[in-house]
């Protein structure tokens, strides 16, 4: 018997939930007034969202790394929940995608956490060019992102 709260269907979920208040549009009015009038809020579910990425980072440093990679699968399989929860800590900074830059941004958020949860083990292909083009585009993504991400950071400490 399949899991039910897996991470993959967790983030599927949470995505969809993500996309249909988006589409519907359902908004939380509460915490739509703290997200665009307060500045602090902004910034601390901003550095949360941040921290988040950087989190995800981990897994990275902890493969490369010869004495922590005894801790790969217990890392991975955290980078797999981090990535699933994601979309809560994205709706709690932000409810839309944003536009020009953070529109990019977003888009890429959410297609790398779609690209995560849908992994080899969802995929279940042995083919070597399968798992290097998967892990090629996730890391590309996830660079990008956290590039776009820090760039935002600049923007809104520079025009404050």
């Amino acid at each position: 018997m399949k899991k039910i709260f897996s991470s993959f269907n967790v983030g599927i979920v949470l995505f969809m939930a993500y996309l249909i208040q988006y589409t519907i549009p359902y908004k939380w009015e509460w915490l739509l007034d703290l997200q665009e009038h307060h500045q602090m809020y902004k910034r601390w579910s901003g550095l949360v969202v941040l921290i988040l990425i950087f989190l995800q980072w981990v897994l990275t440093i902890v493969r490369m790394t010869k004495r922590l990679a005894k801790h790969s699968m217990k890392v991975t399989n955290l980078h797999k929940w981090i990535g699933a929860l994601s979309p809560i800590f994205f709706y709690v900074h932000v409810m839309n995608f944003g536009y020009g830059y953070l529109a990019m941004l977003s888009y890429l958020f959410f297609a790398n956490m779609l690209l995560g949860i849908v992994n080899l083990d969802i995929i279940k292909s042995k083919k070597n060019w399968v798992f290097q083009s998967w892990m090629i585009t996730h890391v590309a993504f996830s660079v990008v992102i956290t590039f776009i991400a820090i760039f935002h950071v600049g923007v809104v400490f520079y025009y404050e």
